[in-house]
């Protein structure tokens, strides 16, 4: 069990005419989810928005739908968090994939994981690389190790290679990507046996325990993989990117078929000609693990 301080403030700078009017949806307060308690959460935006809406999406996360209509040359959101995450002890056997697929293809809770969405959609070649992960009778947990090796070693980690609208094909083809690629394309992968799987965005802790790796992705928002492996064993959360099962090193922010899902911040502005973006976010434990 550890307890966190997360905080992560977005900074837009509006370098050329003030900005006059403002609407922007934000996924930015940490969600509840077993091995996941959300103590204390803020959101402070600035300019003070002229009215703010607080809801729940379809997917369970916590949205905040904001508007502005002063003229303004920044736009502030910061958001303070106090997290205890302590994940249960993975399962010793898990189904066969072919049983996972066969039962959530036919439940409504299941089944929009399965199916194509705009970044996350398996094509042929996509297919052909997953299957090698999943021959008859493997089961589940396994396939996602293997699958989850496999991507890692195959694909380049790149910043600035790929955008946010870049889909699971488009960083295929050119094997490399950040942590929203290696998501998109194991969520993909999953997809193209008709198994369950979201994706995940959230964060990474900032500083490792002493004597290991800086995992890449920390620093920053992170994005991994949720696999559906069955009623008994539930979701299993896997870090592509750093090729590790999800254990108290990461806290959720939200979930859903694919980024778009869980855009962090997103807008509607008149006025404000040219802007930068500055992003920070810390994630550190409070006391020692328990």
């Amino acid at each position: 069990m550890t307890l966190y301080r997360l905080h992560h403030t977005t900074v837009y700078d509006y370098t050329g005419a003030a900005v006059v009017l403002g609407t922007h949806f934000l996924h930015l307060l940490p969600r509840e989810r077993p091995g996941q308690t959300v103590l204390a959460a803020r959101l402070d935006i600035s300019p003070i928005p002229d009215s703010r809406r607080d809801e729940v999406d379809h997917f369970g996360n916590l949205t905040t739908t904001v508007s502005i209509t002063g003229a303004h040359r920044e736009f502030r959101v910061a958001m303070s968090a106090t997290v205890e995450v302590g994940q249960s002890a993975l399962p010793t056997a898990t189904p066969a994939w072919e049983e996972i697929a066969a039962r959530s293809i036919d439940d409504v809770d299941l089944v929009e994981f399965c199916l194509p969405s705009a970044l996350a959609a398996p094509d042929g070649e996509i297919a052909a690389y997953a299957a090698a992960s999943f021959p008859a009778g493997r089961p589940i947990l396994e396939a996602l190790l293997d699958l989850g090796g496999r991507l890692h070693a195959d694909m380049t980690y790149e910043p600035g290679a790929t955008g946010s609208s870049t889909t699971a094909s488009q960083a295929f083809a050119g094997r490399r990507g950040v942590c929203q690629d290696y998501a998109h394309l194991m969520v993909a992968c999953f997809r193209a046996v008709r198994l369950p799987a979201r994706y995940v965005s959230g964060y990474l802790r900032t500083q490792p325990p002493p004597g290991q790796e800086k995992l890449r992705g920390a620093d920053q928002s992170h994005a991994w993989i949720s696999a559906w492996a069955g009623p008994e064993a539930g979701w299993i959360d896997f870090d592509p990117t750093n090729r590790l099962l999800v254990r108290d090193e990461h806290v959720t922010l939200a979930w859903g078929r694919d980024f778009h899902d869980v855009s962090p911040l997103r807008g509607v502005i008149v006025g404000g000609g040219r802007h930068t973006v500055r992003v920070h976010v810390d994630l550190d434990p409070l006391l020692p693990p328990l």
